[in-house]
């Protein structure tokens, strides 16, 4: 156990973006209930230690928005503008067909 002279205290996290993800934590400080429930009452130590664990927690949630992004991204089908010039098709003509017994 370290002691350490405490001059200031720990400021909370929050940044007043109070919804909860899917895991139950906060969209904007990161903290869970209980973490966000205790804060007024733990010591200095332990504020910090939560605070490393929500800066944990955002960056794991910004690397799997980042590969979500990707991965739409590799879905996303280009619409071509309509101010580029028309690509020319040309016929296959590599395969006979043969019309003779074709009618009208």
């Amino acid at each position: 156990m370290s002691m350490q002279l405490e001059f200031f205290d720990v400021p909370s996290p929050c940044i007043g973006i109070c919804q909860l993800s899917d895991k139950g934590q906060c969209l904007g400080c990161f903290r869970t209930r209980e973490e966000r429930q205790v804060w007024t009452s733990i010591n200095s130590d332990e504020k910090q230690k939560i605070i490393k664990r929500c800066i944990q927690r955002k960056k794991r949630a910004e690397k799997q928005v980042i590969a979500k992004v990707a991965v739409e991204e590799e879905k996303e089908v280009i619409q071509p503008s309509l101010l580029d010039q028309p690509q020319k098709s040309t016929l296959d003509t590599s395969t006979n067909f043969d019309f003779d017994d074709f009618e009208l």
